[in-house]
């Protein structure tokens, strides 16, 4: 059976703040789980980070939640079997956790997989919150509804949940112990540190995007190199049917012919809590080889593996710099980080009007909102703001402003204070 394996082991006996998720590489809360917890240490708080693990039927129930509460599953597809698949494969990582629990600890669940762990945690005393990033705009009865019904012990087990929005939470839980946090990020870290511009030409020629050579943790997929030249459109996101990406391809179609567009994401092969990640990128390249020749040769895929995570994060970094425009062409999203990312970068964003984006991205702002379906509205967007540089460095500059007055690790670590403090209060 899988164990739980710590990824960051909290210090001493002393009161611990312990996160928990399903992967510690690959995808937003990993990513996140990252700065985090050293800001929250630096913060002289016991903070740790323990990982739990999965095989494909545990991992296939998690990816149907997943879809579940972003509305885009039928609720009749989580049966009872898949319940009981669950909670089995997460009933001996619980024990794992309460062998070393107390009612001084606090413990913080990241997303569906770690939900289920809830009641046994909290039958130790910890304290024990429920941290959901995903979300969507989207009528309980459409997905999320059944989630909250199929697992309303869980959630009666929690001593606080936290959404990025107030209408991700859900509503069987008392508004006292709701609470909205929305990601963060660190501007110092590798992924955002500032890079010189040779430092940029470097690490893309390195990568193999823009010189003939092959990379032993990059693999990149074009038919010729990218252009010194070229105006560039990235995204950067999980290969996850709800970023679209093959929607991302398509619009390249109709662009001036000097655009290129480099669709880059961690490599599916090596985040196992993913499981439709191989076949969005099978997606990807069959949408790729329906384009005319002239299209096909203006697009870049890259996947970057997690086995160096500083290269990784150093190849993102350049990436975001590189490019002209960022685009976000998520069909839903809880929070883009990679669009804070790009923003903290002074890059001119192009996001979907949709869930926590909407909150990141205010239109003519500090980006432009576009619906995600409308492939034409996309391409305005896109040629808008490649052909007005002005435009492109005010809406970037702003951007900047904005991601730093509200998503970097200080705001995060000061929200967790308040939550942890409030499950400590439910309990007393």
């Amino acid at each position: 059976m899988p164990t739980p394996a710590w990824e960051v082991r909290p210090t001493g006996e002393r009161r611990r703040l312990v996160h928990v998720n399903a992967t510690a590489r690959g995808g937003g809360v990993a990513e996140l789980l990252h700065g985090l917890v050293p800001c929250q240490q630096a913060a002289g708080l016991n903070a740790g980070w323990a990982v739990i693990g999965g095989d494909e039927d545990f991992y296939a129930v998690t990816k149907l939640l997943h879809h579940l509460l972003h509305g885009t599953a039928d609720p009749d597809r989580l049966r009872p079997g898949s319940v009981r698949t669950y909670r089995e494969r997460l009933a001996p990582q619980a024990s794992w956790f309460t062998e070393w629990l107390t009612r001084d600890d606090v413990v913080v669940l990241h997303d569906p997989q770690t939900l289920g762990l809830a009641p046994m945690l909290s039958a130790t005393g910890a304290r024990v919150a429920w941290h959901c990033h995903v979300g969507a705009d989207t009528p309980p009865d459409r997905g999320p509804g059944a989630v909250w019904r199929a697992f309303a012990a869980e959630l009666s087990a929690v001593d606080a949940v936290v959404t990025t929005l107030p209408e991700f939470a859900p509503p069987s839980v008392p508004l006292a112990r709701r609470f909205v946090a929305a990601p963060a990020i660190d501007p110092s870290a590798p992924k955002n540190r500032h890079l010189e511009p040779a430092e940029v030409a470097a690490l893309l020629d390195r990568a193999g995007l823009t010189a003939d050579r092959t990379a032993p943790d990059v693999r990149v997929v074009q038919q010729t190199t990218l252009p010194e030249g070229a105006r560039v459109v990235l995204q950067v996101s999980r290969w996850d049917p709800l970023k679209d990406m093959p929607g991302v391809v398509r619009c390249l179609t109709g662009l001036a012919p000097d655009v290129h567009l480099v669709l880059a994401g961690t490599d599916p092969t090596e985040i196992p809590d993913d499981p439709e990640g191989l076949a969005v990128l099978a997606d990807v390249e069959k949408t790729l080889a329906e384009l005319a020749p002239a299209d096909r040769s203006r697009v870049h895929l890259v996947n970057v593996s997690m086995r160096d995570p500083l290269g990784n994060a150093l190849l993102v970094n350049a990436l975001q710099r590189r490019a002209d425009v960022v685009l976000q062409k998520s069909l839903e999203e809880g929070f883009g980080l990679t669009v804070t990312e790009a923003m903290v970068k002074g890059r001119a964003v192009v996001a979907s009007s949709v869930g926590g984006l909407r909150q990141q991205v205010i239109h003519e702002r500090n980006g432009l909102l576009v619906e995600p379906t409308d492939l034409a509205g996309v391409r305005a967007a896109l040629t808008r703001l490649l052909d007005d540089p002005a435009l492109r460095r005010r809406l970037g500059e702003q951007a900047r402003n904005d991601t730093l007055e509200r998503y970097t690790m200080t705001r995060l670590v000061t929200d967790y204070g308040a939550i942890a403090g409030s499950a400590e209060e439910a309990l007393a």
